[in-house]
Order: C-alpha cells, then sequence, then structure tokens
C-alpha cells in the first residue's frame, strides 16, 4: 500500500509499505481522509516521535475493512473515526483518571504507523462508529475537534465570560465556536493572517484584529486561549488576562520555546494559568458534537489533496496557507 513516512528530520516521502495486519483485538481502517496538524510539524522536526522513521497522520477516519479474531464490538463495513490515544492504563496517572498523562504515552501517527495511507490499523476500543449521515472524510475533523473539548473542560468555563483567542487556525476557530456554544458573552480572535481573520468573522467572532490592542478590553480577558504555540502570542497573551481570568495554553509550543511570567500579578490577581494536552475522555463527546453539526466541514477544510502530495501539503501547512489540509488516499 502506499503511505506517507517521516523518513528523517525533515524529510517526508510517500512510498510503498506492507499491508497492516490486525491483531486480536485490532481493525483495519481503509482511510477516507488524513488531516494534518501541528504535530506532524513537530515530528518532521525531530520532536514527539520516539523514532524515524514514522508513518505520520493521527487525525484520520475510514472504513472497517479486516477485524481481529477476537473483535465482535465492529464489522467490515462500519464508517469509523479514530481516537489515536494509545495508553498503558497501568501507571499513575492512567490510575488517576489521566491518561493523556500516561507515563508510557503513545499514540496511532505518532509513536506508531497512522493514518496517512491508504490503511491504518487500530484498536477496536479507539473506534468510533458514524451515523450514515455524516460524511466519513469530513470526520478526519473529530480528533482536532475532541482536543478542543478537552481545553474547554480544562478551563470550565462560567457563562457570561469574555473570551481572547490567539490564533485562528483550525484549533482556534474550534475553540472559537466552542466558546460560542458555551455562554461567553465575547469571542474576540487575534491572528497576524488576513484570511483566517476573515473566516472568525464569518464564523460570527465578536473582534477581530491582528493586534490585541486594537480591542477594546483595557481590563483584560476572562478567558484568555493560545491557540498558535507562538512565543510571542503567547508573551501577550499572558499580559491580556483579567483579574481572576485564566490562561489556556492550548497550542503546541517547540520545546525550547520560553516566554517571562510575573509571579507578583498572579499571586496578587488570582491569575490561573494552565494547559490542556491532547485528548482525555472527549473522543466520543467531539464524535457527537460533530454529527450533530457544531463545524461546518465546508469551512474548516480548505485544502483536499491526494496522499502523493503530503510531501507539498506539509509544506502549505507550514506556511500557514489554508485552514485544515486533508491528504486524501
Amino acid at each position: 500500500m502506499k503511505a506517507a513516512v517521516i523518513e528523517a528530520v525533515g524529510r517526508a516521502v510517500v512510498t510503498e509499505v506492507p499491508d497492516p495486519t490486525p491483531g486480536p483485538r485490532d481493525v483495519v481502517v481503509e482511510v477516507a481522509a488524513c488531516g494534518l496538524c501541528g504535530t506532524d510539524l513537530h515530528i518532521l522536526q525531530g520532536e514527539f516521535a520516539p523514532e524515524l522513521p514514522i508513518t505520520p497522520g493521527h487525525e484520520f477516519a475510514g472504513e472497517v475493512v479486516a477485524v481481529g479474531a477476537q473483535v465482535t464490538e465492529a464489522t467490515v463495513g462500519d464508517q469509523v473515526a479514530v481516537d489515536p490515544s494509545l495508553y498503558c492504563y497501568e501507571c499513575r496517572h492512567c490510575r488517576n483518571g489521566h491518561n493523556n498523562l500516561c507515563e508510557r504515552w503513545a499514540a496511532i501517527g505518532v509513536t506508531t504507523a497512522g493514518g496517512a495511507a491508504q490503511y491504518a490499523v487500530a484498536p477496536v476500543a479507539n473506534c468510533v462508529k458514524l451515523p450514515e449521515h455524516v460524511r466519513t472524510q469530513d470526520a478526519a475533523l473529530v480528533e482536532p475537534l475532541s482536543c478542543a473539548v478537552r481545553g474547554y473542560d480544562v478551563l470550565q468555563s462560567r457563562l457570561g465570560a469574555h473570551v481572547l483567542v490567539y490564533g485562528s487556525g483550525t484549533m482556534g476557530l474550534m475553540m472559537l465556536e466552542l466558546a460560542k456554544r458555551t455562554g461567553a458573552a465575547s469571542v474576540d480572535v487575534v491572528d497576524l493572517n488576513p484570511a483566517r481573520l476573515e473566516t472568525a468573522r464569518k464564523l460570527g467572532v465578536s473582534a477581530a484584529a491582528v493586534n490585541a490592542d486594537e480591542l477594546d478590553r483595557p481590563q483584560g480577558w476572562d478567558l484568555v486561549i493560545d491557540a498558535t504555540g507562538n512565543g510571542a502570542a503567547i508573551q501577550d497573551g499572558l499580559e491580556r488576562v483579567a483579574k481572576a481570568g485564566t490562561f489556556l495554553q492550548f497550542g503546541v509550543a517547540d520545546y525550547a520555546t520560553r516566554v517571562t511570567i510575573d509571579p507578583y500579578r498572579i499571586y496578587n490577581q488570582e491569575i490561573t494559568i494552565t494547559g490542556s494536552m491532547a485528548v482525555l475522555h472527549s473522543y466520543e463527546r467531539a464524535a457527537e458534537l460533530f454529527a450533530n453539526g457544531v463545524l461546518d466541514p465546508e469551512v474548516f477544510i480548505s485544502d483536499r489533496l491526494p496522499l502523493e502530495e503530503y510531501p507539498r501539503a506539509l509544506d502549505q501547512f507550514a506556511a500557514g496557507v489554508g485552514r485544515k489540509i486533508l491528504v486524501v488516499p
């Protein structure tokens, strides 16, 4: 079968690899579409993946075409979205319910072969069946949506909050949509990319600007969400949190990124700084929200490129062109 492979740092190719075989509790999924994510760029840069080469792709959905000998929960022909998370269920964090912080954390498309291929293997427990009305190719959006749902779990947002989101790429726009549906009084977005800001306006943002100074909220925002991973954006966002407010680090920064905090201000103004790591008990809820129309795939998906163009898709994503880019085997 054909698959994208990150062979070495900075090098991705599309090549022939052996067809996958399911284990006793696995299924083989014929991939309908696989989304690109910032994590894929980190893998390309030599971060996250424990070793290369690796077939990336942790955002995917497709049709079950083979099942393992002990699988009874799925049958050939089922349309499924796949939660890529793989946990040990034995370490302290798993036992305490924080599986996403598992000491042996792994993920399909990060530590094992993923969905940037014609076929992918997944544990049947990680597969969520899709309703008939959901287009399977669009359901590659469920995984990033599940990360956004986890982010809102961490925020524990109150009704009537004023929200500021840094970044109007896929994840920033998803946080915008969830903020609108969780009773925010206002949702503002900051981004340097005019095209992405225009999409935010299309989705009904309260205000959009290239700099938070342009927004009229001198007292700050109750919730500030970084969806960029960019050090300058994070630094600016930390200064915009209102008293008793919360800053959520949602974007994935490079390992070397550093910012400065003001400990006295955090103490004196009771500011919370927190993070949200991937998916935790949120995938099924995201699948239901997606099936109920919380996102418009035609707005969120800007490009559907053939798998053969995976290296070019990575370059386009790295350049910040478009929104969610899917590769289609």
